[in-house]
């Protein structure tokens, strides 16, 4: 039996393994090291086993110190997981949840489990009264919403847990809240000792020029859905399922329920086996859809944010980000979600459809949380600029439609350097599109028998005309969103014109 076989066999017995009890002693020894209400925060990435390391964590805690643990979820599901694993630990606790009104007859418990927005409640009417807490722990910290619990537990120990040490809102810095951070393994060692699957990572540039930022700091559900439900976009996803996620078990992350339905509506028409899911769905109809999910080898579900945390299905072989975000926490946790391993299953897929990948780096590349945790301000404000990552993208003619110009020689058209050519020159710079228009006309005319054949092939060029547009834009340094918008239209106007004329010539010399 080889040594991760061990270890597993091991975890399974609810024994952890060596790098989740060499983070469990570093977390001891600053429990040790600092005063009781020191609080401190731990990093491990998503799939690491942060459940299993804090519930052996309540276990010693409780057994040494004979003092009373409360963990803190933000979620009813992951409340009741993490009741599960304490159980699974030999640690009796008690879940308190919109039920649970005061602690009579339940004094005794050394270990609560609570929401905390229910907990907050409890604690403010003075309904609930903890004597002899000396430890609190809190799940998924870098949220916001615990914040407002600190000041009943003052003179508590408080250990934070996140996969992502970096604040949902940036003007409330996790440092302010925790005095250290200790990191635990990264994805990338994780991934090279077995316990998580390598992402296989796809990239498909897309324009997200028309997105607006919000008051969170992230991209509006607005912006996001006029931007994701138009047909291109549905037409690309498809695509980029087809090429690299056919046949295998999907999840796709939307940001808004009416792109959720759009995508569902997409696959649905195309043959594929799909379902939505999104939080107006009651417990039973998720619990549902989540089994079909399960059992279903070939299943796409199509889900808007709500199976970011507190979901676990292994089986999962493609993530697809049908959406852009800003936010560092959601992209760990989107592709998180496919990362755990099976005997069969070493990889996975992931498809970007927003430029994530370009904005964060890669899902397993270096990460200095650290850093981070201490500057996250200068971490924000350096991330790369959707006009910087637009500038970087190169397009490559899908090979389907590269077929449709098999008569002719030369395909390929450089815009850029077209217009350093014509700007040398001393002349007009739209010479360089008039030049571009030439050439779209003349492989359009090689490859169709007819003017009306012409248009609809003309038409498939629009992403390549885009790509050229807003290269020619960055030349002239006139990048407004109106004026690529107004050349793309006059753009296509005059191909349109070119190809009628080119039709009609040999219509009269024949």
């Amino acid at each position: 039996m080889s040594e991760l076989s061990r270890e597993r066999k091991k975890n399974e017995g609810k024994e952890l393994y060596s790098y989740q009890l060499k983070d469990l002693d570093r977390i001891f020894n600053c429990m040790e090291e600092e005063s009781d209400d020191f609080n401190l925060l731990y990093q491990l990435p998503t799939g690491g086993g942060k459940t299993v390391i804090f519930s052996e964590i309540v276990r010693r805690y409780i057994a040494a110190k004979n003092k009373k643990v409360i963990i803190l979820t933000h979620r009813i599901e992951l409340s009741s997981q993490t009741s599960k694993m304490l159980n699974s630990f030999d640690v009796p606790n008690m879940v308190i949840n919109s039920k649970v009104k005061t602690l009579e007859g339940n004094e005794n418990y050394m270990c609560y489990v609570a929401m905390v927005e229910t907990l907050n409640n409890r604690l403010q009417d003075k309904q609930m009264n903890f004597n002899d807490v000396g430890l609190v722990i809190i799940d998924e910290a870098h949220y916001n919403s615990f914040r407002k619990l600190f000041s009943y537990f003052k003179n508590t120990f408080i250990l934070g847990v996140t996969a992502t040490p970096l604040s949902s809102n940036v003007k409330l810095p996790m440092k302010d809240n925790y005095k250290r951070l200790i990191m635990g393994e990264s994805i990338s060692s994780l991934i090279g000792k077995g316990f998580l699957s390598k992402a296989n990572v796809h990239t498909y540039d897309v324009g997200l020029k028309t997105l607006q930022v919000g008051i969170n700091g992230d991209y509006t559900v607005k912006s996001s859905e006029i931007l994701y439900t138009n047909h291109s976009m549905q037409q690309k996803l498809l695509m980029a399922y087809e090429e690299k996620a056919k046949d295998s078990k999907t999840l796709i992350f939307n940001n808004g329920i009416n792109t959720s339905h759009y995508v569902y509506e997409t696959f649905k028409e195309a043959g594929y086996d799909v379902m939505h899911l999104d939080n107006t769905h009651t417990a039973k109809e998720r619990k549902q859809i989540l089994r079909w999910f399960k059992k279903t080898p070939d299943a796409i579900l199509t889900s808007v944010s709500i199976l970011t945390t507190g979901f676990d299905e292994p089986s999962v072989g493609t993530i697809i980000l049908n959406r852009a975000t800003r936010s560092l926490t959601l992209y760990f946790q989107m592709i998180g979600r496919g990362s755990r391993v099976l005997p069969n299953k070493k990889k996975f897929q992931v498809i970007d459809l927003g430029n994530n990948v370009a904005r964060f780096g890669l899902w397993d590349g270096p990460m200095d949380w650290n850093d981070i945790f201490i500057y996250p301000e200068f971490y924000l404000e350096n991330l790369v600029s959707d006009e910087d990552i637009e500038r970087e993208f190169v397009y490559e003619m899908p090979p389907e439609l590269r077929e449709q110009f098999s008569k002719s020689d030369e395909i390929d058209f450089d815009i850029k350097a077209e217009y350093e050519k014509v700007f040398a020159q001393g002349k007009k710079s739209k010479i360089a599109l008039e030049r571009s228009i030439e050439q779209h006309a003349k492989i359009v005319f090689e490859n169709t028998e007819d003017v009306f054949d012409a248009r609809i092939l003309a038409r498939e060029l629009k992403d390549e005309i885009s790509y050229r547009i807003r290269l020619y834009s960055y030349c002239i340094m006139k990048n407004t969103q109106n004026y690529k918008d107004w050349l793309e239209e006059d753009y296509m106007r005059k191909l349109r014109l070119k190809l009628s004329q080119m039709y009609a010539s040999v219509t009269i010399v024949e």
